[in-house]
């Protein structure tokens, strides 16, 4: 299977390229970076740390998809949406991990899955995903006398919060008892709030160093705490299951798809 990075020059995209690499059903297939980067041009194994695949970084996305069977997209919600347009246009797998999209950004990506087949979701990891599946089984169990909080710690350099995969946990959460997370959410706190209100859902994002990403659900009541935790040490993870992605959206047919799907949970 050819599949193409967006974003290839990044952190992220590296690892996907390194990914791809090593499984055997996938080639890189392209490699994209934005208009005026220093990394066009460049080979993109020697990118990221491969040796040369013959693979030039490009900024030209809409060549590059005409050609390959799917894209891996961890870049900002604008790049994305336009991706998402040209996937469509090229009929091709979309694997989004791209986190902090609007409202507006949703209904793109949702008009642009008529035609792709887009697999979107704020984590790809495994692990998250099954911390998703057990927060909603957990939170589905316990009545509102469990107060349900949501901790996530990232690098310094993330631009938004609460994390996707924070999100996720949330939609999961009231997923479970039945609520929509819209109605229910408490995503800040600051001088004189009040008591918490019985069956809110509160968020923390905290931010520093270079962690990868840590997730903590807590089901707290009276004389007793639930807590269920991830943490990612390696981008590695989450670049092995966009691939994993890509591979299970083959051949389906065009529609947004979630890792839960892929995973069959």
């Amino acid at each position: 299977m050819k599949i193409a990075v967006v974003g290839a020059a990044g952190r992220m995209g590296r690892e996907l390229v390194k990914a791809i690499h090593a499984n055997e059903g996938t080639v890189l297939g392209g490699a994209v970076e934005q208009k005026g980067s220093i990394a066009v041009g460049q080979d993109a194994g020697l990118l990221a740390g491969l040796g040369r695949l013959g693979v030039l970084i490009t900024d030209q996305a809409l060549e590059t998809f005409a050609k390959v069977d799917a894209v891996l997209d961890f870049t900002v919600p604008a790049a994305s949406v336009e991706f998402a347009g040209l996937a469509a246009n090229a009929r091709i797998v979309h694997v989004c991990g791209t986190t902090g999209m609007s409202e507006t950004d949703d209904a793109a990506i949702k008009a642009a899955a008529r035609h792709a087949t887009i697999i979107r979701a704020g984590n790809m990891s495994l692990g998250v995903n099954l911390l998703v599946a057990m927060t909603k089984k957990i939170a589905a169990a316990l009545d509102a006398d469990f107060d349900i909080e949501i901790v996530e710690m990232h690098h310094r350099m993330k631009v938004d919060a609460p994390s996707g995969t924070a999100l996720m946990l949330g939609e999961a959460a009231a997923g479970g008892r039945g609520v929509s997370l819209r109605d229910v959410s408490d995503y800040a706190r600051n001088g004189q709030t009040g008591a918490r209100k019985r069956g809110h859902i509160g968020f923390a994002a905290l931010r520093g160093g270079n962690v990868v990403g840590d997730h903590t659900v807590i089901f707290a009541a009276e004389g007793e705490r639930i807590e269920i935790t991830h943490r990612a040490d390696d981008r590695a993870i989450f670049a092995r299951g966009a691939v994993k992605a890509a591979l299970w959206g083959k051949g389906r047919p065009p529609g947004i798809y979630s890792m839960m799907d892929v995973l069959g949970l």
